[in-house]
């Protein structure tokens, strides 16, 4: 009887660390000009965002960069409105994964030959949950450029192709 409690003890902590979690979306919509589109989900996984999707429109073959931004607001039709990468801890501008970088600093996106990216990355610098690092209600850029990850502030990314409001 004991081995069965332990059991279930252990299957319900599992189920709360890799079940399900809440969630965010990001509906890619193209700036001026661009036709850039895409759907970008974030799931709360523990202390850890899984974070998939499908973005279509970019150039073939190609890396673009890729940032969580500040504002929700894609109102200005360039991108620009979203202002700069979201750094609540006032980190440098670096690549996600590798020592100190903005939370908003996500992996770049690679286009196949069609210019389409698959994303699937896991990270533990967003949260989909309220916290300083939470993500929803912040705006989602593709940008133009691959990311060199070190100009500061912005990785040398060039220009905004898709925005999007990350909602719950």
């Amino acid at each position: 009887m004991r081995y069965l409690f332990s059991l279930s003890i252990l299957a319900l902590s599992a189920c709360a660390t890799y079940g399900p979690g809440p969630s965010a979306v990001g509906v890619l919509q193209p700036t001026n000009g661009n036709s850039v589109t895409g759907t970008v989900t974030f799931k709360q996984l523990g202390d850890t965002v899984l974070v998939t999707g499908t973005i279509i429109g970019l150039k073939p073959n190609q890396e673009h960069g890729f940032h969580v931004h500040e504002k929700g607001d894609c109102s200005s039709g360039d991108g620009l409105s979203t202002g700069g990468h979201f750094n609540p801890e006032a980190r440098g501008h670096g690549a996600h994964g590798l020592g100190s970088h903005h939370a908003g600093d996500l992996p770049s996106l690679k286009a196949d030959a069609s210019g389409k990216a698959e994303v699937n990355f896991t990270s533990k610098t967003i949260s989909v949950v309220p916290g300083v690092t939470q993500i929803v209600g912040r705006g989602l850029i593709v940008h133009r450029d691959p990311d060199d990850f070190k100009t500061q502030p912005t990785g040398n990314a060039g220009p905004r192709l898709a925005c999007a409001v990350i909602k719950p």
